[in-house]
């Protein structure tokens, strides 16, 4: 095939715009689901003239939202290649026992269900469509590994997406559906800025940590999908080299 379809999640800003605008740049017809449309817009106006993108508001924790977005994917390319599952949200850092169901609710939605909602969408189109098959990236994060501070619902969200890749990667194999994950440590986006300025350790002071340029997420994601048929980069960690996760907190 000439050209490849990849549908992005959280594409209005950060990591998500950032894969986005590598996707395009490698010649991927590239849909771009987020919650705020005038966030997405500006990622196609950055995508610039002539470039094969098409922008779809989409709240990925609603079902009919996301049957929406892979509807809409059809309709306009006729098929999938590659999803993204990026997008995600968190809490304020607050003691656990202070955390409100709602709080809890809000990020299990939007970070593990909204993953399973996309996967599984993908995964329907991928298993249907001529020739059959694609690739799945899930944004997993340095926090499946490891927790912040009072980060119980991101933390737990993000160790759940790791056991989605496990079994999306199993049950895809016999539709040459792949299923990777990358795991980010402290990429540099709007989000991630306040880290130059201190953020709590686990020995409770407050430091400020290293950050990377978010092109190499870009870049990362731009490899994993890259990869033959025949490849699979099951898990794949892209972080800034200093900062504190390897080793004693």
């Amino acid at each position: 095939m000439a050209e490849k379809v990849a549908v992005v999640t959280g594409a209005g800003s950060g990591i998500g715009r950032a894969v986005a605008l590598a996707l395009v740049r490698e010649g991927y017809a590239t849909v771009l689901a987020g919650r705020r449309k005038d966030a997405l817009e500006e990622t196609v106006r950055l995508a610039g003239a002539g470039a094969k993108v098409l922008a779809q508001p989409t709240d990925v924790s609603d079902p009919a939202a996301v049957n929406a977005l892979f509807a809409a994917t059809k309709e306009k390319f006729g098929r999938i290649d590659l999803l993204f599952n990026n997008a995600g949200s968190g809490t304020p850092a607050i003691g656990f026992d202070e955390l409100t169901f709602e709080q809890w609710s809000r990020v299990v939605a939007t970070n593990l269900t909204g993953s399973f909602l996309c996967a599984q969408a993908a995964f329907r189109m991928m298993k249907a469509q001529s020739p059959m098959g694609g690739r799945i990236i899930n944004n997993g994060s340095i926090s499946a590994h490891a927790p912040r501070p009072n980060s119980a619902p991101y933390t737990s969200t993000k160790h759940g997406v790791t056991g989605l890749t496990k079994a999306i990667s199993l049950d895809g194999r016999k539709y040459d559906i792949a299923c990777g994950q990358i795991d980010i440590g402290n990429a540099m986006t709007p989000l991630a800025a306040r880290m130059e300025k201190g953020v709590p350790q686990a020995d409770g002071s407050v430091r400020p940590e290293p950050l990377m340029d978010v092109e190499n997420v870009a870049r990362s994601v731009v490899f994993m999908a890259g990869l033959p048929r025949d490849a699979n980069a099951l898990f794949l960690t892209v972080m800034a080299t200093k900062m504190p996760f390897v080793g004693r907190g």
